[in-house]
């Protein structure tokens, strides 16, 4: 009999090996905590960051207006900076944090919260166009080498706004679950579409006008360069204030009005040296804008 019982006992331990391992009812899973700290948004975090991005704006602005900034077609007109790196590298350095930055902050967020759709969609278009400054863009630019101090500060800068960026959409931004179809947010989205593809055909119409390995600077021509000569910083200019109307918000306005204030007066000063340069320079193209300016 008592080898009749042990049978029986292994029989009812193979059964349950079988179903498998049950919770109890009423206990819910938990997720084990993760092995770093939590971030969460801090209410004055934000406009302060923001305000700061907007005083430097300003401050781009003063410098800039007058003189170019001294790389690219400008720097035979100034002193030349003695450290310097290739253009390609040098954008893939500098670009490189606005993409890892984000998707950091979102490692970091457990759970991760981009509810609802609108939210994830709108950190998707930011760390897009980002995915294709630093993965496509280096590879194919033709520009050349970049003054080490500028890709300092331009690397810390892309750090800075890729922390701001993220860390509002991703810990701080609350929107409807219908923003999708608001009017700001789809009037945006074809905004800064728009802006992004005039951005990249404009890049690609500069890139066709050098063989590989020249160096010389030569009239664009075609799509929106026919009517400005500064298409690209058009288009880049479109893009964030596209995406500045699609989140609606306080952080992506203060970077799009930088971009306004940092790659504005550079078209201007693009177009007075292809004024000055070229005898046969179109007199009806203008700098920036359309028709405008």
């Amino acid at each position: 009999m008592g080898g009749s019982a042990a049978g029986r006992g292994d029989g009812r331990r193979r059964s349950n090996k079988g179903r498998g391992w049950r919770r109890p009812p009423g206990v819910e899973r938990r997720c084990p905590a993760p092995p770093w700290p939590s971030m969460h948004c801090l209410p004055g975090l934000v406009p302060a960051l923001s305000s700061l991005l907007g005083a430097l704006a300003l401050l781009q602005l003063s410098l800039y207006l007058r003189v170019p900034s001294r790389y690219g077609k400008h720097e035979e007109r100034l002193c030349r900076p003695r450290g310097r790196l290739p253009a390609r590298c040098a954008w893939f350095v500098q670009e490189l944090p606005s993409f890892l930055v984000p998707a950091l902050l979102l490692a970091l967020r457990s759970p991760p919260r981009l509810e609802p759709l609108g939210c994830r969609l709108l950190c998707c278009l930011f760390c897009w166009h980002y995915f294709y400054r630093t993965f496509i863009y280096p590879f194919f630019t033709r520009g050349r080498p970049f003054p080490l101090q500028l890709l300092f500060f331009g690397t810390l800068f892309c750090i800075y706004n890729g922390f701001l960026q993220g860390y509002y959409l991703i810990y701080c931004a609350e929107y409807p679950n219908d923003w999708c179809t608001d009017i700001r947010f789809t009037s945006g989205l074809l905004l800064f579409l728009l802006g992004m593809g005039i951005n990249i055909h404009s890049d690609l119409l500069l890139r066709q006008l050098r063989k590989p390995g020249e160096v010389t600077y030569k009239i664009p021509q075609g799509g929106l360069f026919t009517y400005v000569s500064g298409a690209n910083y058009f288009g880049e200019i479109v893009e964030w204030f596209g995406f500045a109307i699609a989140t609606w918000s306080l952080p992506a306005f203060a970077f799009a009005f930088f971009t306004l204030c940092c790659i504005g007066p550079r078209a201007y000063h693009h177009h007075r040296y292809y004024l000055k340069t070229f005898t046969d320079y179109p007199k009806s193209r203008k700098a920036l804008i359309p028709f405008v300016f």
